[in-house]
């Protein structure tokens, strides 16, 4: 679908959508006269074939790509949460990465926004796949179950930022006000939701084996799963998980297995995109392939949009043409090279994540360049230049030799991975430990992971308890892996690391910087460089040193609290403690362990 620009907004579909409102306030008294538009698509008149409702999926499909969802805020937002990526410009989402944004924020707005025009086209071919006498045809079952997809992806995000955003699943809510403008839901409301839909799309979706051009990029039932899967395990449900996650490695959904090559995972090209591994990624259009009009809006309807994602401006060296705002951490980078390969070699994963220059990468992939631009052992390279900090190469171009800069703005071409198979094995081996760990078989699924990086096989003689297996996987195994990607955001709360004061230390400690210019390392002010371990004790910064109870979640923006009066804040919002919840369910955190 990629070829076919899968993700351009089809205008009628958006415009039918918003008449509805709009025709509230045109009706007019006198009736002499009645004027149809055959131009003008309605709720009424589009909307009742199959055809018209895949076009309404694509809709649907395009509304996920944009700013506030995954092409650039509603991604990296998460990272920025997390422990493995800090705020190198000091600038631009730094008090995301400070964990204290305020309600007045609008950035806040954008993913809020994002989220619910796509949950509005979803209930729009909902309310027409529901209806009476529809037949459930192989197509229709294919349409209702991607809509129920991406509304329950849709509300996954806004459970995970916003903690109890509002639920509407009835398209028929947008013709009354009061509805229309409804109050919270709890936390534990929007998650039976985002489960309830999953877990309809899986019986509904076909497995990807369907081949074809239908199965590239679009959900199958093994995306469902995964993300089933995934939203199980927010609620600590880990035999419920598990299960899940046993069909997918047992091939109920579709084959999947683990890319020779780690790197074919970030890069863009047929060749790479929507490969085995992948069950479930974002499409882009390729390099060069697209437009020139940047479409940072959902708003936005340009027959010339770039379809691009801009999480490599972020990402990007300023020397390079980058933004500069986001870094790996120095936590992460040592993590990489704490460990050899059997071979002696460095962990390839570290090439694809972070942008660094080292001796293992001359003759690997594409060598030691940024860009296309060689790199030496004597001149750092950093992602900004007043505050330093260690280049994301992953979905970037980075490593690919494609251009010798960043192109900024919405052009970067590489699909966004949201669920490897990698991340089954390991979720598959965290819930076997949960259940009755330390066990045999979650060493051996950490192991097909561990050694796809050419990693020795982890042992379970090494592991007396499941807290420290549980230490392995959330510290060890999953930030190699996943390093700088999507979801540790979502992990860290899953955890209850906000919640216990031996993991909120650590997450300081992981989050540490010490800040780097070349002028002063140069002229001997100091002495450590971009690369070296940082103690927390006399750091720069840590992001977690200024996290205000309940700011794990994002606040909703007051300007939406302002329009909407049925509408109250979150914990971030009021700065309240979530742990009372998280205890309150029975969930304990496992205590910090040495490894």
């Amino acid at each position: 679908m990629k070829t076919n620009k899968y993700y351009k907004v089809v205008a009628g579909v958006f415009s039918s959508l918003l008449l509805l409102v709009s025709c509230l306030f045109v009706t007019s008294c006198d009736d002499k006269l009645e004027l149809t538009n055959p131009n003008q698509q309605t709720t009424a008149t589009f909307g009742n074939t199959a055809e018209d409702l895949e076009e309404c999926v694509i809709a649907a499909y395009n509304h996920i790509r944009m700013e506030g969802s995954y092409a650039r805020v509603g991604y990296t937002i998460d990272l920025t949460r997390g422990d493995e990526v800090w705020n190198s410009s000091q600038v631009w989402y730094l008090p995301f990465d400070d964990l204290n944004v305020p309600a007045t924020d609008e950035i806040c707005m954008w993913p809020w926004r994002e989220w619910y025009y796509t949950i509005n086209v979803c209930n729009f071919i909902l309310s027409r796949t529901d209806a009476e006498g529809v037949e459930m045809t192989e197509q229709m079952k294919r349409i209702k179950g991607q809509a129920l997809f991406i509304r329950g992806l849709s509300y996954y995000n806004l459970a995970g930022y916003f903690q109890t955003p509002i639920v509407i699943t009835d398209y028929n809510s947008y013709s009354d006000l009061n509805s229309l403008y409804g109050a919270n839901n709890t936390y534990d409301e929007v998650w039976d939701q985002v489960e309830s839909d999953f877990q309809a799309a899986m019986s509904l979706l076909p497995a990807r084996s369907i081949g074809g051009q239908w199965a590239q990029g679009r959900a199958t039932s093994g995306a469902a799963a995964g993300f089933y899967a995934r939203a199980l395990m927010m609620r600590h449900k880990y035999s419920e998980a598990l299960t899940v996650l046993k069909a997918i490695i047992g091939g109920t959904y579709g084959t999947y297995k683990l890319m020779d090559n780690y790197g074919d995972n970030f890069r863009e090209g047929a060749k790479y995109e929507n490969n085995d591994e992948s069950l479930f990624e974002v499409q882009f259009l390729d390099y060069g392939s697209q437009g020139t009009d940047d479409e940072w809006t959902p708003v936005n309807t340009s027959s010339n949009a770039t379809q691009g994602n801009a999480i490599e401006s972020n990402f990007g060296p300023g020397d390079c043409g980058g933004w500069a705002d986001l870094s790996a951490s120095p936590w992460l980078y040592n993590l990489f090279k704490a460990e050899r390969t059997t071979s002696g070699g460095l962990d390839p994963r570290l090439y694809w994540t972070i942008g660094t220059y080292e001796p293992e990468w001359d003759g690997f992939e594409y060598g030691n360049v940024c860009y296309t631009l060689p790199m030496s052992g004597d001149a750092y390279v950093v992602t900004n230049n007043n505050y330093g900090g260690l280049p994301i190469a992953k979905f970037t171009n980075l490593r690919t030799g494609i251009y010798d800069k960043v192109v900024t703005g919405l052009h970067c071409g590489i699909n966004l991975r949201m669920m490897r198979y990698s991340d089954v094995l390991l979720r598959a081996a965290e819930c076997e430990n949960e259940i009755s760990g330390p066990t045999q078989q979650a060493i051996d699924w950490i192991n097909q992971v561990r050694n796809r990086a050419g990693l020795a096989s982890l042992k379970l003689a090494d592991f007396n308890s499941k807290d420290k297996l549980f230490e392995q996987i959330a510290n060890v195994e999953r930030p190699k892996e996943f390093g700088c990607e999507y979801g540790r955001g979502f992990d860290l709360i899953r955890w209850g690391f906000f919640y216990d004061s031996g993991r909120l230390e650590q997450m300081k400690q992981h989050a540490a910087v010490n800040f780097w210019t070349k002028a002063n390392y140069e002229d001997g002010v100091i002495t450590f460089t971009p690369k070296d371990a940082v103690d927390y004790s006399s750091c720069s910064k840590s992001s977690f040193d200024s996290w205000t109870n309940g700011h794990e979640f994002l606040p909703i923006y007051q300007g939406t609290l302002n329009d909407n009066p049925n509408l109250v804040g979150n914990s971030a919002n009021f700065s309240t403690s979530n742990a009372d919840y998280f205890s309150g369910k029975g969930w304990t955190v496992h205590p910090v362990v040495g490894l």
